[in-house]
This record gives C-alpha cells, structure tokens and sequence, in this order.
C-alpha cells in the first residue's frame, strides 16, 4: 500500500532551487535510507514530506487511512532533538506521555490505556528505569531513545527521522538501529531516515535513495552495492558514481 507520494516537486529558499523534479513514492513495511551530499536538501525533503514546507511546484500527499482503514499517522524526530540543556524541566516519562496530545484531545484527560501505552514504549526503548530522570540528565542516546518512544506512542504507520543517531558512540548506534529494524519487521512500520552512515546502516535497510536535487538512485542495498562495486568493502568511492543520470555540475 502507498503511503505518501512526492510527484515533481520544486522547492526554492531563494533564486536557484535546491530540489527540482522530485519525484518518491512510500509504501508500507519499508525501511528506507535517505542520503546525499551535504546541501542536498534531505532535511528539506523531509519537511515537505511532512507539511511543514510548501513545496513552489509539484504535490505531496499522505494517505488519510492506513492499511486497516484507520487514520494514517506519522511520527516525526527531527535532527538534533536530543540537545536538551540540563535545565530542561520534564520527566522521561511526562516527555514521551505528551506525545499522545493531539489537538483534538489537548485538554482531555489521559486513561489508564493511555499510561500503559507509555509503559510499553518506554520498556521497547529500554527506558522505563529511567522514566522519573529529567530529559536534561541523559546521555545523547539515551535522550535519541525517549525521542523515539515520544514518537512511537501513538502507533505511526510512518516514522520518519532524520540523522537521529547524531552524536552517539557506536554501542548507541546499534542499540538505536536494532529498535528501528524491530518496528520495521515486528510491527510493520515504515521507516524512513536521513543517514550519512551506509557502513551501519546499508545492512539493514530494504531501500536506498540517494538524493541530489533529485532522486538519483533508489534501489535496494544489493543495487546500490553492485552499482558501487562495494561488494569487497566500503573504500571512498564518490556517491554519484551510482547516480541514475548524468554526473552532478563540476564533475569529470
């Protein structure tokens, strides 16, 4: 099933446009890898994913139900959201539970439904020990784990994440990958995340694109690997070298 669909969006912050025929479509159980150059507009591309940019030309859209006709929903951890002060005032818990407010219910109460819920993310995360901290006492990944239980509490259909394990040592890192692998596999989840770090990531994925002003490889990690030639192991070889088209302006 397709989740949401970018059809040849341009996107401009002044005279030259950093996207220009965008084109992506989302579907359902996928754990995608979005990268690029620096610039290449991945966090951009996000935004208007999300609707949080208009993009100047072209459509996006987010189906309204999910597979089971329910609403469609999305959880969001934009980058560097762990770069709490240690004077930040809420709780591990009162953080992840305000994830469940919504508009609609901003002045309801929460049931005991509601509190078991954020038991259950917090214990996926392997946070519920330290549900009484405050934010601001955490390591980077530990804040990177309440961020994505905030996210999970409402069940999203799409998670989308960008660069989340900034700034985490590579214990963090795997920890943090096995807990998305696992909503992708056991609860058929999307996944899609801005990653600069194929080594780690490459394995786990089920879809690679590589986005340069556009879409300029979107395949599985086996293509991209052939295309790459990096069956032997991951030397420095240039990111448009699996480009679909032409070489990027400058390149010989």
């Amino acid at each position: 099933m397709k989740l949401a669909e970018i059809r040849d969006v341009m996107f401009s912050y002044g005279q030259s446009p950093v996207l220009e025929g965008l084109n992506l479509t989302i579907g359902t159980s996928e754990f995608i890898g979005l990268t690029g150059p620096n610039g290449a507009a991945k966090t951009t591309t996000l935004r208007l994913l999300l609707g949080l940019l208009t993009p100047q030309k072209g459509d996006v859209t987010i189906e309204k139900v999910n597979l089971y006709g329910n609403p469609l929903l999305v959880g969001y951890v934009p980058q560097q959201i762990s770069a709490f002060n240690v004077g930040f005032p809420s709780t591990v818990y009162e953080l992840v539970k305000s994830g469940l407010f919504s508009r609609r219910r901003w002045f309801g109460r929460l049931d005991k439904k509601d509190d078991e819920r954020v038991e259950h993310v917090l214990r996926q995360v392997g946070m519920w020990e330290q549900r009484k901290s405050k934010i601001g006492e955490l390591s980077g990944g530990q804040k990177q784990r309440v961020c994505l239980a905030r996210a999970l509490v409402h069940n999203p259909d799409l998670l989308v994440l960008d660069e989340p394990t900034t700034g985490m040592d590579v214990s963090a890192r795997k920890l943090f990958y096995d807990l998305i692998e696992h909503q992708v596999r056991a609860h058929g989840r999307t996944v899609l995340m801005v990653t600069h770090d194929l080594e780690e990531t490459l394995p786990r994925l089920t879809r690679l694109l590589v986005l340069d002003k556009r879409i300029r490889f979107d395949g599985t990690p086996e293509q991209f690997r052939e295309r790459m030639d990096l069956r032997g192991g991951y030397e420095k070889v240039p990111l448009y070298c699996c480009y679909d088209d032409e070489q990027p302006e400058g390149v010989m």
